[in-house]
């Protein structure tokens, strides 16, 4: 669980970042959640968007895949929305 002041670094540090996902059409298949765990191994924090023509808005989207990854949510904002899952490993953002 995030702490109000974690959230808020992660959402500067997010604010610099392009989306690299997006959810559409199809919903959040298998293929889409594979494709957010490895970018969240990687980067540890990513910033995704909605679609108009996706069945979901924003909120279910970004909270079905928090749930799907064991990520948290840091925001949604419009159709973007921003997921982050510490790498216990090799961790990429520092608090």
């Amino acid at each position: 669980m995030l702490t109000s002041k974690q959230r808020s670094t992660l959402r500067g540090i997010a604010s610099k970042y392009e989306t690299i996902l997006q959810v559409g059409k199809g919903g959040i298949s298998e293929a889409l959640v594979q494709q957010v765990k490895d970018a969240l191994r990687k980067r540890e924090l990513i910033k995704m968007r909605v679609l108009d023509n996706c069945p979901l808005d924003a909120r279910e989207a970004a909270e079905e895949l928090a749930a799907r990854t064991g990520s948290e949510v840091v925001q949604v904002i419009g159709s973007r929305f921003v997921l982050f899952l510490r790498n216990s490993k090799e961790p990429v953002v520092q608090f």
